[in-house]
């Protein structure tokens, strides 16, 4: 009797997800193309429109100068929301950090009001953490309080502070603080005046690069390379350290975590404390950079900043990304106006133009059809027009912010456990 052989049938290939066909994965080489790509089509509307200060060293420095602050506030809010804390109390915070840091920094040194101001920040952080993760009051409700209550302590001391004394005669008063000194700039020696004569050429693409890196090497302040450096620290200790681990779990689930060992409440504390801290450096920045404290000075810099860390999909990496176009488009609209943000629907224009294609091919016919749309009507604004409404330019920052969060809102995934309440032991 023979026995009948059974051949096992070879294993079924893996199926692929309908969600993640066609999906981009951001390799370096990936990235690279991104960004030379960007560059060309940056320099084809620079050629086109003849707007220069689109690319030119002043617009590549303000726009720096403009992200700085909104990058420090994401990341403030990148910690936070990392450990399951949302911190629209952003804004307040900026606001103490903007304060405090004038008022230690005009009597004393920038240095040291930048200390202070970090730690104004971060008192405010604590008072969140206190609110939040003690007494379990929504997140939300919380920093609107937070936002509402430092804008009214800083009026008043702000009254009581710099409406009197010394301070008035120096120049302060009810809605500012007398003058501070600056914190030192740096300038690559050499490098700097041979990319502005590159610059003022006005070659294709060659310019536009010595423009784009000149304001990156010319006049940089100590602070915005302290702000580079926070963000190279923060991927460092929250993506490859055990402390960066367990902060992350209780963003991503808390009662799992403590069931590992791990003090929930200590490390939420932490991380809304050093939020507060990096939202008050970016305030003390706005004081600085203006050489003092002006109330209404942070501009919603703060939710701007929060806008930026979820287009970067609370990673370092794109909020940089995220708050270096916010700042771009502020730069923009201070510097030269009507212009360059007529240059820039064309610009606008050809992006949605490349969405449109990126969205047919993965199948998505109607986002495509809507980008196209919107292509073919900020072409036609172009084509007619010379100019656009001063209203239109001031806004063009926010309505950057809201075009971003826009394309890039299908792909976001915030921490599982974000603004959910905690209390220890409920999962026993």
């Amino acid at each position: 009797m023979t026995a009948t052989a059974t051949q096992t049938p070879p294993p079924a290939a893996p199926r692929v997800a309908e969600g993640n066909r066609g999906r981009i994965r951001f390799t370096l080489p990936v990235i690279l193309l991104m960004i030379s790509a960007a560059l060309i089509v940056i320099a084809a509307v620079r050629a086109i429109t003849g707007a220069d200060d689109i690319t030119s060293s002043g617009q590549i420095a303000g726009a720096l100068s403009g992200a700085v602050p909104i990058g420090l506030a994401g990341l403030a809010g990148l910690w936070s929301e990392r450990a399951g804390v949302v911190n629209i109390g952003l804004e307040g915070m900026m606001i103490l950090g903007t304060f405090f840091g004038a008022w230690a920094g005009w009597q004393t040194s920038p240095w040291l009001g930048v200390l202070v101001g970090v730690l104004g920040g971060a008192a405010g952080g604590l008072v969140h953490a206190i609110v939040t993760v003690t007494f379990g009051v929504d997140h939300i409700i919380a920093g609107v309080a937070m936002n509402i209550l430092a804008a009214g302590v800083t009026a008043y001391l702000a009254k009581r502070w710099f409406n009197v004394g010394e301070a008035a005669q120096k120049g302060g008063s009810p809605k500012q603080s007398p003058p501070m000194g600056d914190i030192q700039d740096f300038t690559v020696p050499g490098l700097s005046d041979w990319l502005n004569s590159l610059e003022e050429h006005h070659w294709f693409l060659v310019s536009d690069l010595a423009g784009i890196v000149g304001g990156l090497v010319t006049d940089v302040s100590a602070l915005t390379l302290l702000a580079l450096a926070l963000f190279v620290v923060t991927f460092f200790v929250l993506w490859r350290t055990p402390f960066g681990l367990r902060l992350r779990s209780c963003g991503e689930n808390p009662v799992a975590a403590e069931s590992l060992g791990v003090n929930v409440y200590t490390y939420k504390y932490l991380a809304v404390i050093i939020s507060g801290g990096l939202a008050g450096l970016g305030g003390v920045f706005l004081a600085i950079g203006t050489h003092f404290y002006l109330a209404g000075q942070t501009g919603g810099r703060g939710y701007i900043g929060l806008a930026a860390m979820i287009f970067g999909n609370w990673r370092p990496g794109g909020l940089a990304v995220g708050a270096g176009l916010f700042g771009y488009a502020d730069s923009l609209q201070l510097r030269n106006g009507s212009p360059s943000v007529h240059a820039l629907l064309l610009l606008l224009a050809l992006l949605l133009l490349a969405m449109a294609a990126w969205k047919f091919y993965r199948g998505s016919r109607v986002a495509a059809a809507v980008a196209l749309g919107f292509a073919v009507l900020l072409s036609l604004w172009y084509a007619i027009t010379d100019t656009v409404p001063q209203q239109v330019v001031q806004a063009t920052p926010y309505v950057a912010t809201l075009l971003v969060m826009g394309l890039s809102a299908q792909r976001l995934r915030m921490p599982r456990a974000n603004g959910i309440p905690y209390r220890k032991g409920e999962g026993a």
